[in-house]
C-alpha cells in the first residue's frame, strides 16, 4: 500500500508554477495604457470645455492653447519668443546640475570613504537640505545681485544635496567582502574606488540625479518668476499677471513636458549604464 502511493506521488508531474503571467505584468511596457490615459484626460478636457461645464477663465479650450501656443512661437505675448524663453530655462538648470554633478559626486563618495569628510561636509548639508529653496532666494539676490548668477547658484544648491546624499548612500551600499578582497589582493585606494566602489555605487547615484533635477527644475520656475528677464516660469507669471489662463497652461504643459523628456533619458541612461539593476 506504502509502495503504491510513493510510486503514484512519484508519477505525478510536478506542478507548474504560472510565473509568466506575473513577470510580463512587472515588466511589460506601459506605452499603451499611457497613450490611453493620455487620451482619455484630452477628451474630458474638450468635452467639459466645449459643452460649457467649466468656464474659460479657469479651463479654456484646447483650441485656445494651440493659439497661444502660436502667439508664445511668434514672440506676440512678451519680449521673448518661445524659443528664447525655453533656451533661458534650459541655459540656467543645466549649468547648474553640471556643476551641482561635478562637485556633488566627488564629495559624496568622500563622504562616504572618509570619516572626516563626512564630518566636515554632512551638518551643512543637511542643515540647508529641508530649507525651500525660495526661502534663501532673497539672501542670493542681496549677495549676487538680480543676474544669472543668483538664479545659478541658487539651483546649484537645490541639486546638489540629493546628488551629493546619493553618491554617499550609494558607497554606503557596496559590499564591504568585495572592497576587502580588492585589498587584499594588492588593489590601492583609487582603484578600489574606481573599480569597486563606483560601479556598486551607480545606481544609488542615477537615482539622486533624477531626483536632482526634479528639485531643480521645480525650482528654476519659481527662481524665474521672482527675477528674471526670460523663462517658461517668468512666461507663466506674466501671463497670470493677465489672467491669461491659456497661456498659463500652456506653459505648465511645456514645464511638464521637458521635465518628462528628461526623466525618460535618465531611464534610459540608466538601463544602459546600470543593465544588472532589478536582476540581481
Amino acid at each position: 500500500m506504502a509502495v503504491s502511493e510513493a510510486t503514484s506521488v512519484a508519477a505525478t508531474p510536478p506542478r507548474r508554477v504560472r510565473t509568466s503571467r506575473y513577470r510580463v505584468l512587472g515588466e511589460g511596457s506601459t506605452l499603451a495604457i499611457n497613450v490611453v490615459t493620455i487620451a482619455v484626460l484630452l477628451g474630458a478636457w474638450w468635452i467639459a470645455t466645449h459643452m460649457g461645464w467649466v468656464s474659460r477663465l479657469f479651463l479654456p479650450k484646447p483650441e485656445a492653447i494651440w493659439s497661444a501656443f502660436i502667439q508664445a512661437v511668434n514672440g506676440d505675448l512678451d519680449d521673448a519668443t518661445l524659443w528664447g524663453h525655453f533656451l533661458a530655462s534650459m541655459g540656467r538648470v543645466f549649468s547648474a546640475f553640471a556643476l551641482a554633478v561635478a562637485l556633488g559626486i566627488p564629495i559624496g563618495i568622500l563622504m562616504g570613504t572618509s570619516r572626516i569628510a563626512r564630518g566636515i561636509f554632512d551638518p551643512p548639508i543637511e542643515f540647508y537640505r529641508p530649507l525651500p529653496p525660495l526661502a534663501y532666494l532673497p539672501l542670493m539676490i542681496v549677495w549676487f545681485g538680480i543676474g544669472e548668477e543668483s538664479k545659478i547658484i541658487l539651483l546649484f544648491l537645490a541639486i546638489f544635496a540629493p546628488v551629493t546624499l546619493a553618491a554617499r548612500a550609494g558607497v554606503r551600499s557596496v559590499s564591504q567582502e568585495q572592497i576587502q578582497a580588492a585589498l587584499s589582493m594588492g588593489a590601492s585606494r583609487a582603484q578600489v574606488i574606481r573599480h569597486i566602489i563606483m560601479p556598486g555605487a551607480l545606481p544609488e547615484i542615477l537615482v539622486g540625479l533624477r531626483i536632482g533635477m526634479g528639485v531643480g527644475w521645480t525650482t528654476l520656475v519659481a527662481a524665474e518668476m521672482v527675477a528674471a528677464d526670460a523663462g517658461l516660469g517668468k512666461m507663466v507669471f506674466n501671463a497670470s499677471n493677465f489672467l491669461r489662463t491659456d497661456v498659463v497652461i500652456l506653459g505648465i504643459l511645456l514645464i511638464g513636458v521637458v521635465a518628462f523628456a528628461f526623466e525618460l533619458l535618465m531611464r534610459a541612461f540608466e538601463r544602459w549604464a546600470v543593465p544588472w539593476k532589478g536582476k540581481v
